[in-house]
Order: C-alpha cells, then structure tokens, then sequence
C-alpha cells in the first residue's frame, strides 16, 4: 500500500516544503503537477523541506491529464476540496492492493472546477467554517488527510518507529 499526496501547480514554495517534510515522515510520496510556481532548487524551497529532500520521492507530471493518463489500475483518486460532499474520514483506505492518491489544487484557486465536475465522487473534504476563513492552509491540510488515510491503515510501520531500539518507553 502507497499514499500519494499529490499537488495541482502548486505556487508556494513553503507549503510544499512543509508537505515534502510530511512526506518524509509518513514514507508518502509526493507528485507535483506543473506548471510550479517556483523552483525545485528555490532556497526557500530547500529551507522548508530541510535536509529531507533526499528522503522524499517525487514524481513530476507536466500537466493533469498527463498525471490522470499515468494513475496506475490500483490507484485510488481522492480529490479535495472545501466543495465535495463527503468529508475525508468517510471513505475506506484500507486496501491493501491499492495506491492511495490525494490531489490538492492550487493554494489560490483550487483544483479546476471542470476536472472537479468530472469527478463528483472522487471528493472529500475537511470540515471548516466558511463563515470564518476561506480555506485551510495547504500543508496543514495535506497533513490533516494523510494521517487520517494512515490511520486507517494501522500507521503502517510508523507506530513503533519513534521508540528506541533497546530502550522502548512503556
């Protein structure tokens, strides 16, 4: 079982910096689907993501039909938006056969409505007051739903990684 956190052109070099940290973290790769606003090499690209970079895989697509052309037949679309119907604890993550992919649109104006009315059921969202804010931040939510998909799935090996090899905490 993979997790994809998948950025739609995204333009902040922190917030895919913080994302590419989370990555690191939960061995969950990340796809950046250009155009990007900025670039890989950016200092505060590298600033955000630390020295992680080296311990995250990325994949790049040069546009989004290129990357819906390449989902693999296990792979599991998840879309997110504040627009969706169903909230992003709501679906199943727990096929162990399949890749699990979560496309975040850009941090200004989302994922493109078109591609959105494309795939109705494909969305989930994170709960928010719209009254309130217009959006959550995008490293923030990336984090949010990532850990609710591996949740699910039992944290993977990820569990007991933080405890030491010879000295467990009880």
């Amino acid at each position: 079982m993979t997790n994809h956190i998948v950025l739609f052109e995204p333009l902040m070099p922190a917030n895919t910096g913080n994302i590419a940290r989370t990555c690191a973290g939960t061995d969950t790769v990340l796809d950046l689907i250009k155009p990007l606003g900025f670039s890989l090499d950016d200092k505060h690209m590298k600033r955000a993501g630390l020295d992680y970079w080296e311990k995250v895989q990325i994949n790049t697509h040069k546009n989004l039909p290129e990357f819906m052309n390449q989902l693999p037949s296990n792979g599991k679309l998840f879309l997110v938006s504040k627009f969706a119907n169903q909230t992003y604890v709501d679906p199943d993550y727990t096929d162990s056969n399949s890749e699990y992919y979560f496309l975040f649109g850009k941090e200004t104006t989302g994922l493109p409505e078109p591609f959105m009315r494309q795939y109705p059921e494909k969305a989930i969202r994170i709960p928010q007051d719209d009254s309130n804010i217009r959006a959550l931040n995008l490293s923030n939510s990336a984090a949010i739903v990532i850990y609710e998909a591996m949740r699910q799935q039992n944290f993977n090996h990820l569990e007991q990684s933080h405890l030491y090899k010879n000295d467990k905490l009880k």
